[in-house]
C-alpha cells in the first residue's frame, strides 16, 4: 500500500481521488518579494478541491442542496519553495476514503518541472445548516462512498 504524508490508509480502503487544476501566476498574487503570497496558496487549494468535488458529486452544491454544510475544521501548509510571477503550476488535491463522516484531502503544489512547490491538507466536518456536526453519513454521500469501495468511480 502506498504511503502517504497526512492521512493513513486502512487495508481495504479505496485509492484516493485524484483531481488537479493548472494554473499562472498572476501580478496581483505575488507580494514585495516577488513571490506567491502565503495566503494564496490556500485559495489554489481551495480550487482543486473543488474541482475534485464537483467531478464526484460532493461540490459545495451537492452538500448545500441537502441542506449540509462543510465547514474547515482543519488547513496546514507545508511551504517547500516559492512560486513567483508567470510560473505555470498544478494544484493536485487527493481525496482519501474515511469511514468518519468527514472529507480528508490532501493538496500538493507542483511547479512547471513538477518539483514540489507547497503542500498540506484540510479537513472538512459535515453539519447540517444549524452548524450541528452530523455523526452518519447522508445517504448520497455513502452511495458514492460504496461506489468508490467498489471501484465505480472514474475520473477523467
Amino acid at each position: 500500500m502506498k504511503k502517504y504524508i497526512y492521512f493513513k490508509q486502512n487495508p481495504g480502503d479505496p485509492a484516493p481521488l485524484e483531481k488537479s487544476v493548472f494554473h499562472k501566476v498572476r501580478f496581483h498574487e505575488i507580494d514585495a518579494m516577488k513571490i506567491v503570497w502565503h495566503g494564496h496558496y490556500v485559495a489554489m487549494c481551495e480550487d482543486a478541491r473543488m474541482a475534485l468535488g464537483d467531478a464526484v458529486g460532493l461540490g459545495y452544491g451537492d452538500f448545500y442542496k441537502r441542506g449540509i454544510l462543510l465547514p474547515v475544521r482543519q488547513m496546514h501548509l507545508d511551504y517547500l519553495a516559492p512560486l513567483c510571477y508567470g510560473h505555470t503550476y498544478e494544484v493536485k488535491a487527493r481525496l482519501f476514503y474515511s469511514e468518519a463522516v468527514r472529507l480528508n484531502v490532501d493538496f500538493t503544489i507542483l511547479d512547471e518541472a513538477q518539483h514540489v512547490m507547497a503542500r498540506g491538507y484540510s479537513v472538512q466536518l459535515l453539519t447540517d445548516k444549524n452548524q450541528q456536526v452530523l455523526f452518519e453519513r447522508p445517504p448520497f454521500y455513502e452511495e458514492i462512498c460504496q461506489a468508490w469501495k467498489a471501484g465505480k468511480i472514474k475520473l477523467p
